[in-house]
Order: structure tokens, then sequence, then C-alpha cells
């Protein structure tokens, strides 16, 4: 009778994980669709969640690795130029076409450019052998860059939106900061107080996160995806809306997310970071695929920084200063920018 060969366990976590990284963010979705009554009410845990996805990613992150580099400058150049240039594009052809006369798809439209990259697009771009250090480092520029955009530019476009520039920037910071600046500092001054501690022992050892644990921003990320797709399908089903005008503002926020993908893309080759920091990419998908090259690490960082945003804030500044169906546009493009990230995973692990 022959002996049945009992599964080697590491074997099927290793296969079960592959399976995750290449379809949590689909599976997330989906989830998140279907059972929307029902994840919609964890919305308050999404600040908790997003703390401590950004304090386990920043602990992969030497602060001494963040520089500054060409393409940040230029990235976020694109950026505030598309953002203004195609909301006022938008409102000058609107009186020749009705289906545009909303003023609600041109501020959608602005959002989905203006609104700064997201706080986890750094997870995404280290799975795909992007350069996490290089990536934190235009997130920060991004997110403030939007507190002081925002005041200057919001009073001209959306007559309810006459604030003073102390106020508006200040809600915005205290929407963005502690989120982003909290768990960068926590994660900094852990690491040099563990490095304090051994170099007082007499030890070289220097901090590192366990594989094990560098790999809970991912799992996190995807929760987080679940409760904010329950909340805006919630919001989709029961809020009346103009169908022609919500289906403008989708469009908007496709051709939106795409382009920009494509031109973080075409700026990091133009012009490679100089350094991407010591273990600068995640390599859990597939080590023997990741970049090697300046120009190919870039590539896949600018992408993401400049396709990958900040949907969560832009949505609260579009119901707090615009018109509520502007919201519309973020939401749309956190749908569409996760697929893409969901598809470039997929991509990643099978080794293209």
């Amino acid at each position: 009778m022959p002996e049945w060969q009992v599964p080697n366990i590491s074997i099927l976590m290793h296969r079960f994980l592959a399976f995750l990284n290449r379809n949590a963010l689909f599976a997330a979705i989906l989830i998140g669709a279907v059972g929307f009554p029902f994840f919609r009410r964890f919305t308050p845990a999404l600040p908790p969640l997003i703390f401590l996805m950004l304090f386990f990613t920043f602990c992969k992150v030497n602060p001494l690795d963040l520089r500054l580099h060409k393409w940040h400058g230029l990235a976020l150049l694109v950026q505030v130029v598309l953002a203004i240039g195609v909301y006022f594009l938008l409102r000058v052809i609107a009186p020749f076409i009705s289906v545009l006369q909303d003023p609600a798809i041109a501020e959608a439209a602005m959002l989905c450019f203006l609104q700064p990259t997201a706080t986890a697009a750094p997870i995404i771009a280290g799975k795909l052998g992007g350069s996490i250090q290089n990536l934190t480092m235009y997130t920060i520029v991004s997110n403030f860059a939007t507190v002081m955009i925002v005041p200057l530019f919001f009073p001209y476009i959306h007559p309810i939106a006459h604030f003073s520039f102390s106020v508006a920037a200040w809600l915005i910071l205290r929407k963005v900061g502690g989120l982003l600046v909290g768990p960068f500092v926590l994660a900094w001054a852990l690491r040099l107080l563990y490095d304090a501690w051994q170099r007082y022992k007499g030890s070289d050892k220097r901090f590192y996160l366990p594989a094990t644990w560098a790999q809970l921003p991912f799992y996190i990320w995807a929760v987080t995806i679940v409760i904010l797709m329950g909340d805006m399908v919630y919001t989709l089903v029961y809020t009346s809306y103009n169908v022609f005008s919500a289906i403008a503002i989708c469009l908007s926020a496709l051709v939106a997310c795409l382009l920009q993908f494509r031109i973080g893309r075409v700026l990091g080759f133009r012009f490679p970071a100089s350094s991407h920091g010591k273990d600068y990419q995640d390599v859990v998908i597939n080590p023997a695929t990741a970049p090697k090259t300046p120009s190919g690490i870039s590539r896949i960082t600018a992408g993401q920084a400049l396709g990958q945003k900040n949907t969560t804030l832009a949505i609260w500044m579009a119901q707090t200063y615009l018109f509520p169906l502007a919201a519309l546009g973020p939401a749309a493009y956190m749908i569409i920018q996760n697929l893409v990230n969901a598809r470039q995973l997929r991509l990643a692990a099978r080794g293209r």
C-alpha cells in the first residue's frame, strides 16, 4: 500500500501567499462591492488601518535614503499643470457641448489630476521593483504641495469655497498630516532608538523589519480597499445624480488614470534617479524579474507616483469645498487605479 506523502506546509504557505499577491486587489474590489451594506460600517476603522499600513511601510525606509530627484519636480509640475489646464479647458468648451455643462464634471476631472500621491503607493511600487524610498519622498512632497495649492485654487473655481488660506490649509493639513507624518516619525524614532540601544550594548546590529512583518502593509491595504469600496458603492446606490454627468465623470477618471500612469513611467525612464536606497524594493513577487537598471527602477517608481492617488483625501475635499457629485471622479479613479495595480501585480508575478 503506497504511503501518502504529507504536503510541505512551507510550500503550501508560499503558494497561498503568491496567490494572494496576484489576486488580493481584484478580490478586495469584488468583496467590497458585493458586500457594501456590511463593509461600509467599518469606515471608522480606516484611519488606524492606514496608520498601521504606513508605519510598517516606513519601517522599511531609512530616512537617510530620502532624497529629491529631478523626476520629483517634473511629476509635480505635470500634476498641477494638467489639473488646472483640464479644468479650464472643460469650462471653455462646456457651452458648446451640452453634456459637459454640469460644472461638477470639470471639478471632478481637475481633482483626478490634482489629488496627491496615495500614501499606500510605496507598497505597490516596492512589490513591482520600484524604489520605496524615492516614492516615499515624492508622496510627502505631493501631499504637502496639495496643502498649499488647494486653498489658492479652489476659491476661484467654486463660489462657496471662499475660505481663508490659513483655515483651509489647516483643515487639509490636519487630514493628511497625522496619517502621513505620524507613522513616519514613529518608525524613524523606533529605528533610532533600536540602533542606539545596540550601540550601547556594543553590537553592530542595525534595525530592519523581518520579512514576515514587511508584508503586512500590502494586506492591510487590501482590507482598506474592501471598506472603501463598500462605502463608495453604498453612496452610488443611495444618492441621486444626473446619469450623463456621472458617465462623463467616470470617463474622465479613466482617461486621467491611464494618462498619468503613462506619463509617470515616461518621466521616470527619461530622468532616472541617481540613488534608490538600500533594499529599495519588496522582492516577494518575483525577484528574478525586478528591474536592475536605474531607468527601470525609476520608470516603475514614477509611474506609481503620478498614477496612484490619495482618492480618500480627494473625495473629502470634493464633499467639503466643491459640488458633491465631483467626489464621483476620485471614487471612480480609486477603482480604476486598483484594477491597474492588480494587473501589474499579476504580470509581475508571471515575470512580465
